[in-house]
């Protein structure tokens, strides 16, 4: 069983950064794909980012094209998510999320993931 821990999330002004970390029990093949996703209140969860951990290739979500950046640690298996120029509609619970590498185009999909964390809460005032 993966485990995946969260941290990074808190209240900010709206313009604001936080950098986001997720902790990997394992991170091997079994969990070549990482990603983040976020929901808010009401709404369903949404892909945010996503990384292939052995190529490095990267996925956004055009909502955060230019604002959120995916990156990784291998030595500390890790992935974070920096988030620059925060909106009050980035307000949300972000999740960390791995699988396997499967099917092209899903990245950004709760069906690629098999493990989730408990989340990080962010919140953005205007």
């Amino acid at each position: 069983q993966v485990q995946l821990v969260e941290s990074g999330g808190g209240s900010v002004q709206a313009g604001g950064s936080l950098r986001l970390s997720c902790v990997a029990s394992e991170y091997t093949y079994s969990t070549n794909l990482m990603g983040w996703f976020r929901q808010a209140p009401g709404k369903e969860r949404e892909g945010v980012a996503a990384i292939y951990t052995d190529f490095g290739s990267t996925y956004y979500a055009n909502s955060v094209k230019g604002r959120f950046t995916i990156s990784q640690d291998k030595a500390k298996s890790t992935v974070y998510l920096q988030v620059n120029s925060l909106k009050p509609e980035d307000t949300a619970m972000y999740y960390c999320a791995a699988g396997q590498r499967g099917v092209v185009g899903v990245e950004l999909n709760t069906v690629a993931y098999k493990y989730w964390g408990q989340g990080t809460q962010v919140t953005v005032s205007s």
